[in-house]
């Protein structure tokens, strides 16, 4: 009966959970998703997996990004493949599955550790609630809708499959079976390094009861997991990039902010009703100002809830579950990051917080009434709140869905955060609402008016409506704010380069990619800038590089295998090839021989009719000949065949921006 009742329990909230998050699996890539999946090359090959594990170059085309999170990066990569590209579904199913085992071990401990504590026939359902209510929880789903951040996922999985591991198999501990899901967990996301503070804390609240003289054997059982905690402390030093920047500003600031973070992130817990995808929260100025005050008062209530609970035996769940609350919170709030507060940042802590609410819930019910109608109205109110709790997720799912739900959602959350601002007005743009951009951009500045993206994406809206003055002006500011990123440089050449300034555009062209030679649409712009110049010494040498980059690429393979320009046939070979006909269409643009572009391109379609290659090369000529409609249609056609394909979205993007350009004149 144990086990039966196990197995349904588990299947029930495996199926709830699925059913919740139903909605959330073609969601889109999002924010830091762009730099470590959608242009990172490195994770187009499973032949770079090894690679991850000893070069964190490869988890991020931005320097200031990479971090060594080798685990994560190597999913990706098996996501990647599994989608042949980058359809979302497989990397939120990735996720998702993590996410379910997080559940179902999270379950498992808590049942040890109540059952630990003080043996109940109710622990059964309490422990199954708790992980019910992490699970459905709508603070959940800003991690889990956000693929990046399954590094969280993993890391927390680690944590606590070691800990249900070490409860529930006393046997194994001097194997060290416990240290290998925590492993895992230290090979995806830094926060797993606090995994002994938390065994710590379970070994004195659950398995000494609190003893004050058992902080000998809880330390010296906790010594194998603070070495194994030490030995990826060095790793991770030693395979993290000196490139890499956290982005905080002042650290005393960031440090004073914190606990008045942690009281954000508790009232959540209970009214999840201000989650953000980024927030706008600044780090405090002072210790004097209220937040501030207030924080660290809350942060003594906890430490003295801690107290107060530890004292009896019956406290001993929720004193555990504080502790755990507190000391996953603990690393991201001594290492200071680009932003104050995170809603993924909850993941980890929210474990211990769920188990500590839920045995309080449970002891304040059994002191109101533990009869029969009691016990219903109890149950009754734990599935309601379950029911709530799914429908905030549903929800918050539907907010992640696409770009613009999701910074529509920060714009009116977080008013003040500049970056959000102009992430939504970003997902305007690239549905062609520019002057609706631009509204979103200057709004923008007020918050963050020295933001080199902003200024690239000044630039960029401002040369879609043919302001050209002004978006040089922001390009070149751009420049000057973050003249070390290559960023800055490959937007106004690509500028440059749709202006007919082709010798300006190789220059920053060539910047972008000596900032960042990894920098996979920086090469391909700059070699199609020399194919159309017919610079073939310059475009040998930099294919032969690139096809080294990403020797996957189609793209890459095509420059690779570009001849100089010659004269054209007299005729077409008896039986030309698509690939042959490409190259004709391709020979034809680079001599301004457009309508023979154009023909070739249609002839390697006939035989082909899914060439997105071919697609391309009619956008170039549409685009080259002012026919917007027709470039546009050929550049849907392109993209509907290969979604990832980033040369002919900035060819499509060229057409639409010149179309608008041209209609607002008429106007």
């Amino acid at each position: 009966m144990q086990k039966a009742r196990t197995w349904l329990a588990g299947t029930a909230l495996l199926l709830a959970v699925f059913l919740v998050y139903s909605n959330h699996f073609h969601n889109a890539f999002h924010f830091d998703d762009f730099h470590s999946i959608t242009n990172n090359v490195a994770i187009r090959s499973l032949s770079h997996i090894p690679q991850f594990f000893v070069d964190a170059r490869a988890s991020s085309v931005f320097p200031a990004h990479q971090a060594w999170r080798p685990l994560v990066t190597a999913s990706l990569a098996i996501d990647y493949w599994l989608a042949h590209g980058y359809d979302p579904f497989y990397f939120h199913l990735s996720s998702f599955l993590w996410f379910l085992a997080v559940l179902l071990c999270a379950a498992a401990l808590f049942r040890s550790v109540l059952d630990r504590a003080q043996p109940n026939a109710d622990h059964f359902f309490i422990a199954w609630f708790a992980a019910a209510w992490y699970g459905l929880h709508p603070a959940m789903a800003e991690t889990v809708n956000y693929i990046i951040q399954r590094a969280d996922v993993i890391s927390t999985c680690g944590v606590v499959a070691g800990l249900a591991i070490y409860a529930r198999f006393p046997a194994w501990r001097q194997r060290g079976v416990y240290l290998l899901p925590v492993a895992l967990g230290l090979l995806a996301k830094p926060p797993a390094l606090i995994f002994p503070g938390i065994l710590a804390a379970y070994l004195f609240l659950i398995e000494e009861g609190a003893a004050r003289d058992s902080w000998p054997r809880v330390l010296g059982r906790s010594v194998p997991a603070l070495a194994l905690s030490l030995v990826f402390l060095v790793l991770q030093s030693a395979f993290t990039p000196k490139s890499f920047n956290a982005g905080a500003g002042s650290a005393f600031q960031y440090l004073i902010t914190q606990p008045y973070v942690w009281f954000r992130y508790f009232t959540s817990f209970f009214l999840p009703l201000h989650l953000s995808a980024d927030t706008d929260l600044a780090p405090l100025s002072s210790v004097f100002r209220l937040e501030a005050i207030g924080g660290f008062l809350f942060a003594g209530f906890l430490l003295f809830s801690i107290y107060l609970a530890a004292k009896r035996p019956a406290g001993h769940p929720a004193a555990f579950g504080l502790c755990w609350f507190v000391l996953g919170l603990i690393p991201t709030s001594i290492f200071p990051l680009a932003e104050v507060e995170n809603d993924h940042r909850m993941f980890l802590p929210f474990v211990g917080l769920s188990l500590a609410v839920s045995w309080t819930g449970y002891q304040v019910a059994r002191r109101l009434s533990w009869n029969r109608e009691g016990r219903i109205a109890t149950a009754g109110a734990a599935i309601c709140l379950l029911v709530v709790c799914a429908a905030g997720t549903r929800q918050r799912n539907q907010v992640w869905h696409t770009e613009e739900s999701l910074w529509e959602d920060v714009t009116l959350k977080s008013p003040k955060n500049g970056r959000g601002l102009m992430n939504y007005g970003l997902a305007r743009m690239s549905r062609g609402d520019f002057q609706g951009a631009l509204t979103y951009f200057e709004r923008a500045v007020a918050f963050t008016p020295n933001y080199s993206d902003l200024e690239i994406n000044l630039g960029i809206d401002h040369g879609a409506l043919g302001h050209d003055a002004e978006a040089e002006r922001h390009f070149r500011r751009a420049i000057q704010l973050a003249p070390g990123d290559a960023q800055v440089h490959y937007f106004y050449g690509r500028w440059l380069k749709g202006k007919g300034r082709d010798d300006q555009a190789v220059a920053e062209l060539r910047q972008a990619i000596l900032i960042n030679p990894d920098y996979l649409e920086a090469r391909l712009l700059l070699l199609d800038s020399y194919a159309a110049q017919g610079a073939w010494s310059s475009l040998a040498p930099l294919a032969t590089e690139t096809l080294k980059l990403a020797p996957d690429d189609p793209e890459a393979r095509r420059y690779a295998a570009m001849k100089p320009a010659q004269a054209m046939p007299a005729r077409l070979p008896s039986a030309p090839t698509p690939e042959t006909l490409l190259n004709l269409s391709l020979a034809a643009y680079q001599r301004n021989d457009f309508q023979s572009c154009i023909r070739f391109a249609q002839l390697a379609l006939q035989q082909r009719r899914d060439y997105a290659e071919a697609y391309n090369n009619l956008i170039a000529a549409y685009n080259s000949l002012g026919r917007w409609d027709e470039a546009i249609a050929a550049g849907r056609q392109a993209l509907r065949i290969k979604p990832d394909y980033q040369l002919a979205r900035n060819n499509l993007l060229w057409a639409e921006t010149q179309k608008n350009r041209v209609a607002s004149a008429g106007r």
